[in-house]
């Protein structure tokens, strides 16, 4: 993003920064809107003749675009690639979210960008990786999570496991770690002066984050059975209990002090409900659901209002973009229409703007101005079928 007259917006932390990146689904989305929340100019490529759709939702309402430029570009024509190519040598960052060899084909693999660009930090997000046995196989956010070991430890104990949305793959392990990436290459080139290529596999970065359970498995801490531990919903001090009016309330006291405050609260005998003694959890358990299944979501959030026992309701989407404690926060906010969380993190001298949805193609002859086309030749590449 650039204030007047084209110079770097300072009141941003990235405000310098101009990425690049192929119309894509998935972790790059993602990615693309943490960097612009923290002020990265993102111009999104988009193909003419062909809307975007993301999981369904179209792409011009879909609040991960907030901030986006759509330049239509048919990059099957040479006209096209040019314009892309010239995009590039003036980008910080190139991201495309293509399986393993598609970009090459291209001709806009890393070899090919990062000749013309040396400083360019080229992010690719994949499933699988570049390489390995299942690099050119298709899949989605639950395949790469379930392979990767994230999915078998969620749900109960006499169910399947449960998908996890696509949060593990997608956002957790796929996004974020592309824009972590990416940001640790700037780093990099700050003191090099060089790009470099970040490879963002979905399932190395699911992998990734269950680093904790494997370190509790090897310590004899976790056992290897979905139900049977501390943060799987075997303790009962640690899982969700259903209210007397459908509501739900999550436990979460996992620490001696907030353990019997949760016991105070609901008037239980703390020697008759020893913490860790794992043969009576079932037990416990069963009892603890009959409790609260006995009062309502709004009682029990009275009950436990200003008590430290790490008892909360259990809100909805629609629910936790309403609440009155998070809008006051700023956690949620109404932008461009749309009720939608709001950037994070928070920077303490980088103000957050607010920024509308992308539109589909929607600022090609801004784009090109910008890289140097007068007005006749960019009438001259529409015509011919190279923009829209």
């Amino acid at each position: 993003m650039t204030g007047p007259g084209g110079r770097p917006d300072a009141a941003q932390a990235l405000g310098d920064l101009r990425v690049v990146c192929l119309s894509a689904l998935g972790p790059v989305p993602f990615a693309l809107m943490l960097l612009g929340d923290l002020g990265a100019q993102v111009t999104r490529v988009d193909r003419p003749g062909r809307a975007g759709s993301l999981t369904g939702l179209p792409l011009d309402d879909d609040p991960r675009t907030r901030g986006h430029r759509g330049i239509g570009i048919d990059l099957r024509r040479p006209e096209g690639r040019a314009v892309l190519l010239r995009l590039v040598e003036r980008a910080d960052v190139f991201l495309e979210g293509m399986r393993p060899g598609a970009a090459e084909k291209l001709g806009l693999g890393p070899d090919d960008l990062l000749g013309l660009n040396p400083g360019l930090v080229y992010g690719r997000a994949t499933g699988w990786g570049q390489t390995g046995p299942r690099a050119a196989q298709a899949g989605h956010d639950i395949n790469y999570a379930a392979v990767a070991g994230g999915v078998f430890p969620l749900g109960p104990a006499d169910a399947p496991p449960l998908p996890p949305l696509n949060l593990l793959a997608d956002f957790g392990g796929g996004g974020a770690y592309l824009a972590f990436g990416v940001l640790a290459a700037l780093h990099q080139r700050g003191l090099t002066g060089r790009g470099q290529v970040v490879d963002a596999a979905m399932v190395d970065g699911v992998a990734s984050l269950t680093t904790m359970l494997h370190g509790m498995l090897a310590a004899g801490l976790w056992s290897d059975r979905r139900g049977d531990n501390l943060l799987d919903g075997a303790a009962h001090f640690y899982r969700t209990y259903q209210t007397a009016d459908g509501g739900f309330m999550a436990v979460g006291a996992l620490e001696p002090q907030f353990y019997r405050e949760l016991l105070d609260a609901l008037g239980l005998d703390p020697e008759e409900w020893p913490q860790h003694d794992r043969s009576r959890w079932p037990q416990q358990s069963r009892r603890l659901a009959a409790v609260f299944a006995a009062q309502t979501r709004a009682h029990w959030e009275e009950v436990f209002a200003g008590r430290d026992a790490c008892v909360t309701p259990v809100l909805s989407l629609a629910e936790a973009a309403a609440s009155a404690e998070l809008r006051e926060r700023g956690t949620f906010v109404d932008w461009d229409g749309v009720p939608q969380p709001a950037p994070a993190p928070r920077l303490s001298a980088s103000a957050v703007v607010e920024r509308p949805r992308s539109r589909w193609c929607g600022h090609t002859d801004q784009v090109l101005a910008e890289i140097g086309y007068p007005a006749g030749e960019i009438a001259g590449l529409r015509a011919a079928g190279a923009v829209a």
